[in-house]
């Protein structure tokens, strides 16, 4: 039996918790950690797991300890918990699942030496079980611990293991995405309302092609590339469409937001 402490149950600490739940998990082997009772009990009542606002209680005797706070807390929360961890009779992985902070900044705020460390990049679908995960492995984390939390994350979605000098890279495109994708929502409702469509249609057509593109991405087994040209007919109104967004620059746009927001992952750990 695996035991479980998901620190800081916040939106993607309860994603986390509901994966894990509604794939079979005891919910009675997870303790999660806030620091509202009003939310604790919520939490509670819906999954029927363990809540405590204590951090060091949270994580006696686990195998697994979910880090669900913000890169500011992280090295903080880290250096509470070290002690506690060390002394337990049960070896217990502590995973990361903040934004920036390296592998060797929260070793060095581990007094335990040989602490193993999961540094995670989640995404905000993990929420609709569609997430991803982009995983670097501490060089203290052994192969068992590695297959125990790849399988506990792959409850809420899929998940990328990448060097950890590729994950603020992966995470542009996994753990940014999202937003990529609904700002082009977003601008197409407004192309469609400025047409003349009334809001609430032009939002059922964006988002329910949204819906069904992804879809067949990720299930067709075809390119990207070969589903685009599969839309733009010779000479049609498609193909008029991605002329002018590749006149516009969208390519230059995406490489241009992605480094932007590798740069600032990388702000973040200093």
């Amino acid at each position: 039996m695996t035991n479980i402490a998901v620190i800081g149950a916040g939106n993607i600490g309860e994603a986390l918790i509901s994966g894990l739940v509604n794939s079979g998990i005891n919910p009675e082997t997870i303790t999660a950690t806030n620091r509202t009772a009003e939310r604790r009990e919520d939490l509670a009542s819906r999954y029927g797991i363990n809540t405590t606002e204590d951090n060091i209680e949270a994580v006696t005797d686990v195998d697994v300890c979910f880090l669900c706070v913000k890169p500011y807390d992280i090295t903080t929360v880290i250096e509470e918990l070290s002690e506690p961890i060390a002394a337990s009779d049960t070896p217990t992985v502590v995973v990361s699942m903040a934004a920036g902070v390296t592998l060797e900044t929260m070793t060095e705020a581990s007094h335990s030496a040989g602490t193993p460390i999961v540094r995670v990049m989640p995404n905000t679908p993990m929420q609709v079980g569609k997430g991803v995960c982009v995983v670097a492995f501490g060089k203290y984390v052994d192969e068992d611990q590695q297959e125990l939390v790849t399988d506990l994350l792959a409850a809420a979605g899929k998940v990328a293991v990448v060097p950890e000098k590729l994950i603020d890279a992966a995470s542009t495109i996994s753990g940014s995405g999202p937003a990529y994708f609904f700002l082009v929502a977003e601008a197409l409702i407004d192309a469609g309302v400025a047409m003349g469509l009334p809001r609430d249609t032009a939002t059922l057509l964006a988002n329910s092609t949204a819906e069904g593109a992804g879809v067949m991405l990720a299930h067709s087994g075809t390119s990207p590339v070969d589903l685009r040209a599969g839309v733009c007919s010779p000479a049609g109104t498609t193909v008029q469409a991605i002329r002018e967004l590749e006149e516009s620059g969208i390519r230059g746009a995406f490489y241009r937001a992605t480094q932007a927001a590798a740069s600032r992952a990388a702000e973040l750990g200093d």
